[in-house]
């Protein structure tokens, strides 16, 4: 299996510009630039790299603990997961530090114990996570009731 996305950049990287597209078009044409990427934190200008790694994360965590609740026989009602990517600054380069996954979900006769542990599970075996694994990545999971 093979998933393709391009990038299409114009000028320098400070006052330059690009696109993004994925074969879905989801992505299409997405506009992204050094402004959309480090200064304007509302994203109506379009998006940057860093929220695109998140939004996969929290995909893929969410499926992935999908397929293993399920498969403990705890079928979920409702899984949702926030991924805050952390990026700092060091010496002038720009370092993504870690991603914390926020995870309230809404699983009909499972403990909270085996939430939490089954939880924590596909945290570290989804395939993103994997893919991340230099990264710290850490976890809050909350049942709702």
């Amino acid at each position: 299996m093979q998933r393709k996305s391009s990038a299409v950049w114009q000028g320098t990287g400070m006052e330059g510009k690009g696109s993004l597209t994925s074969t879905s078009n989801v992505l299409n044409n997405t506009p992204y630039s050094f402004q959309t990427r480090f200064k304007s934190e509302d994203g109506k200008a379009g998006t940057n790299p860093e929220e695109l790694i998140a939004a996969a994360h929290a995909g893929c965590y969410s499926m992935a603990l999908s397929f293993q609740l399920g498969g403990a026989g705890f079928p979920p009602t409702e899984l949702k997961t926030d991924a805050i990517l952390t990026m700092e600054n060091e010496g002038g380069h720009f370092v993504i530090k870690g991603i914390h996954l926020e995870l309230l979900g809404v699983v009909p006769n499972i403990t909270e114990e085996k939430f939490i542990e089954i939880a924590n599970n596909a945290k570290s075996t989804c395939p993103v996570s994997k893919a991340l694994s230099s990264l710290e990545i850490t976890l809050t999971a909350t049942l709702k009731k």
